[in-house]
C-alpha cells in the first residue's frame, strides 16, 4: 500500500514586501483525507490556500502533489494533475442549466460519452437531479455553490480544495453542504478553509489551526476546539 502523502508542503513561506504572511509551514495530507484549515482573519490560511492552488508562488519552500513538485505551477496545470479547486465566489455559467454546467466540467478531460455518464452520476450523487434543468443564474446562493462543487467533482479529481464553501449560507444550506462534503470524502481527499465553527464541527476530523502565519496546532477536531489557545485566538474573537 502506498503510504506517500497525497499533498505535502515543506517550509512554505510567503512574503509581500516586508510583510510575512505565511512562515515556514509544513503540511501533509494523506489519500482520501479531509482536513479543515481554521484561524482568525489574517492568520495566513487563505494565503496558504492560494499557494496550494497556484494563485500565489511561495517565496520559499516546496509544494508536492503525489511527489511531483507543483510549487508555483499555474492553477490550470495543478488542476490537470488531479486537483479540483473551488474558490469563494462561484465560478459557474449563469446562462446554462445545472446539467450543462456539470457536463462542461466532466467533458474537460473525458470523451462525450464518458462525460455524459459522469454528469448523470454526479447529479445523482449530490442529489441535484431535481434542479438539473434549471438555469444556474436563477438559483439561490447555496444551490449555485453546490452546482460548482458538482462541476469540480465531475472532473474526477483526487483532491478537492474548497475555500469557505459555507459562506453566505443559511442553516439549512450549511447542513446540506456538510452532507455533500462527507459524501465526496468517501472517494476524494479535501482541504477546506472555513470560518464557520458550526460547519467545522459537522465535517472535521483533523484540523490545522493557523495563527500569525504559522501552524499553531494540528489535531483531532475535539482536541483543537477544546484547546485554550485556540479558544483565545479564534473562538473568543468570534464570540465577541
Amino acid at each position: 500500500m502506498n503510504s506517500a502523502p497525497l499533498l505535502q508542503a515543506r517550509g512554505v513561506t510567503m512574503r509581500f514586501g516586508g510583510v510575512t504572511a505565511v512562515q515556514s509551514v509544513d503540511f501533509i495530507l494523506g489519500e482520501v483525507e479531509l482536513r479543515c484549515l481554521i484561524g482568525p482573519n489574517g492568520a495566513g490560511k487563505s494565503t496558504f490556500f492560494k499557494m496550494l492552488t497556484g494563485q500565489l508562488r511561495p517565496t520559499e519552500g516546496t509544494i508536492r502533489f503525489r511527489g511531483r513538485d507543483v510549487t508555483g505551477a499555474s492553477p490550470h496545470k495543478i488542476s490537470r494533475l488531479g486537483v479540483g479547486i473551488k474558490t469563494q465566489v462561484p465560478n459557474v455559467f449563469n446562462g446554462l442549466s445545472v446539467h450543462e454546467n456539470v457536463f462542461i466540467g466532466a467533458a474537460r478531460r473525458r470523451s462525450i460519452g464518458r462525460a455524459r455518464r459522469i454528469t448523470a452520476d454526479t447529479l445523482a450523487r449530490l442529489q441535484l437531479e431535481a434542479i438539473a434543468d434549471r438555469m444556474v443564474g436563477q438559483l439561490a446562493h447555496g444551490q449555485r455553490q453546490w452546482v460548482e462543487i458538482a462541476t469540480v467533482l465531475a472532473q474526477e479529481p483526487d483532491l478537492i480544495l474548497l475555500d469557505e464553501p459555507a459562506a453566505g449560507m443559511n442553516h439549512t444550506e450549511v447542513q446540506r453542504t456538510a452532507e455533500l462534503i462527507r459524501e465526496i470524502n468517501r472517494t476524494q481527499a479535501l482541504v477546506v478553509v472555513e470560518h464557520d465553527m458550526q460547519f467545522i464541527r459537522m465535517i472535521a476530523r483533523t484540523v490545522t489551526v493557523f495563527n500569525q502565519g504559522r501552524v499553531l496546532m494540528e489535531d483531532d477536531v475535539g482536541q483543537v476546539l477544546a484547546d485554550q489557545r485556540v479558544r483565545d485566538i479564534y473562538l473568543g474573537k468570534q464570540a465577541a
